[in-house]
C-alpha cells in the first residue's frame, strides 16, 4: 500500500494547522485532510505539484508499506 508523509512534512515545516498547509499547497482543506490521513490516494498530478511546491523529490513524500497479512 502506498502511503504518504504529508503530516511529517507539514509539522517539520512548522505548519500547525492542516488548513494553512493546504492553502500553501493550493489544495482544498478537506481533500488535504483525506490525503494526510491516507484516506484518499494522491494523484500523480497532485504528487508532482506538491513535490515542486516543496522543492523535494516525490520519494520524500510517498513510500510503500507492505500489507501485514
Amino acid at each position: 500500500m502506498v502511503k504518504n508523509r504529508l503530516l511529517e512534512i507539514r509539522l517539520k515545516l512548522g505548519y500547525k494547522k492542516q488548513k494553512d498547509f493546504a492553502s500553501f499547497l493550493g489544495i482544498g482543506n478537506s481533500y488535504y485532510s483525506r490525503l494526510e490521513n491516507n484516506k484518499d490516494k494522491l494523484t500523480l498530478d497532485t504528487l508532482f505539484s506538491i513535490a515542486n511546491k516543496l522543492n523535494i523529490n516525490i520519494n520524500d513524500i510517498v513510500y510503500y508499506e507492505e500489507d501485514p497479512q
